[in-house]
């Protein structure tokens, strides 16, 4: 979890970096957009698949830890970017080292904790989402605040460098501990493996993988797709509520900073943990389809809150609407991880999980930064319609993941079945 946090802090550090980052590159609101969301997903997302399949091989705690150090390196290494293009590149690098940390760390936990607390464990491990987004929120708008009165800053051995980019370096070189810390980790026993008929592991060749898939390929879908639509939502918002309350209220990036970063973390928090109990909940009840129904739960209530708290006139009002927003938007996630865990055997956790996040990814984290950008550049053609164009990109991609959750309960409840009734399993 806590690397999950460190993870989300590199890549949303650039979300309060959006003003001097346009100034001196000389960018659009959609190349800030492709900056936040494509530069860094397309790698992400197409990464993971390999390695995936190689977390469901070999030891996932070493590949946690190749992960996190590359990630450093390439934020680190945004702080020295000259263009579009070179931080574009940056970002991609950031992502290939982020690939290998949840297909990995869903397996890993999935060995840890028996289902009935699946859910919950890995709502726990998901709430690096919004501890991190909420550091980055914080720690960024401290650190321009800090700086806002140069233009440049003298640092050792780097010389003279623009102040935006020392958040670069305030949040890239700490992960280099983290490595190290990593070392505590304990590899778990693999369970639930699908067995041979002489009782030994099997190693599934990419054909066997694919046919597995392919039988249950109706939730997979029906999940995944379910979820790019929320991690729109989630992108959208983190990735632009900043730049909302800086232009359209005039708030300073500390005092933004801490605000949105609080409410991520303390709200977005909250709703994953809720979510994982109500999961855990109905499954004691025998609902099968429970991770789905909280992700319906969670799809309705994101839209109503964010779309009313992004259309306010207020600032404050938007905070207050935003709270439980962050709630509803954290139910689905840790849910929707511990669901796919729930119907695979473990030999294909770590390769389905990186599919889930590649679909998810590609998609949602695409799309969230990228729409209200455009939204604003071509449909609203106005920088101060940033409040409607989020409205907008969340409205739509929230009542779409709630239709999704809904259409995947039957197929689901047949998957589960099949799983837990195999006796090729231990």
């Amino acid at each position: 979890m806590t690397c999950y946090s460190l993870s989300f802090v590199n890549r949303q550090i650039l979300s309060l970096l959006v003003a001097p980052i346009k100034h001196d590159l000389m960018i659009s609101d959609t190349r800030i957009g492709l900056l936040q969301g494509f530069a860094f997903a397309v790698f992400y997302t197409f990464a993971g698949l390999p390695i995936g399949r190689i977390a469901d091989r070999h030891s996932r705690r070493n590949i946690i830890s190749v992960g996190v150090f590359l990630w450093s390196v390439m934020t680190s290494l945004s702080a020295g970017a000259a263009s579009f293009w070179s931080l574009f590149c940056a970002r991609m690098g950031v992502g290939i080292g982020e690939a290998a940390l949840s297909p990995a760390a869903f397996s890993m936990i999935s060995d840890y904790f028996e289902k009935k607390r699946l859910s919950v464990a890995l709502s726990v491990y998901s709430m690096g989402i919004f501890i991190g987004s909420g550091m980055a929120l914080i720690v960024g708008g401290a650190v321009v605040d800090a700086v806002v009165r140069w233009k440049t800053v003298t640092l050792p051995l780097l010389g003279t460098i623009a102040s935006w980019r020392v958040s670069f370096l305030a949040v890239g070189l700490p992960g280099f501990l983290f490595v190290l810390w990593l070392r505590s980790i304990r590899e778990p026993l693999r369970k639930n493996l699908l067995r041979s008929a002489d009782g030994r592991a099997s190693h599934l060749s990419l054909r066997e993988t694919l046919s597995q898939v392919s039988r249950r390929w109706k939730s997979v879908c029906g999940i995944s797709f379910a979820m790019i639509f929320q991690s729109t939502c989630t992108f959208a918002f983190v990735g632009w509520s900043p730049t909302f309350l800086q232009r359209i209220h005039g708030w300073s990036a500390g005092v933004t900073g801490r605000a949105l970063g609080l409410i991520i973390m303390i709200f977005g928090c909250t709703g994953m943990y809720l979510g994982g109990l109500l999961t855990g909940h109905w499954q004691q009840q025998g609902v099968h389809e429970a991770p789905l129904k909280t992700g319906a739960l969670s799809g309705a209530g994101t839209g109503i809150f964010f779309v009313a708290a992004m259309m306010m006139p207020s600032a404050k009002w938007t905070l207050v609407l935003a709270a439980p927003g962050m709630v509803f938007l954290g139910l689905a996630i840790g849910s929707s991880y511990a669901s796919l865990q729930m119907i695979f055997p473990n030999q294909l956790r770590a390769q389905v999980s990186a599919f889930f996040l590649f679909v998810l990814n590609l998609g949602g984290l695409s799309l969230g930064p990228l729409l209200p950008g455009v939204f604003n550049d071509y449909l609203f053609r106005n920088e101060k319609m940033i409040g409607p164009s989020v409205a907008l990109t969340i409205g739509a991609a929230s009542s779409l993941q709630y239709i999704l959750f809904r259409a995947t309960y039957r197929p689901y409840r047949e998957d589960y079945g099949l799983m837990h009734s195999a006796t090729e399993l231990i």
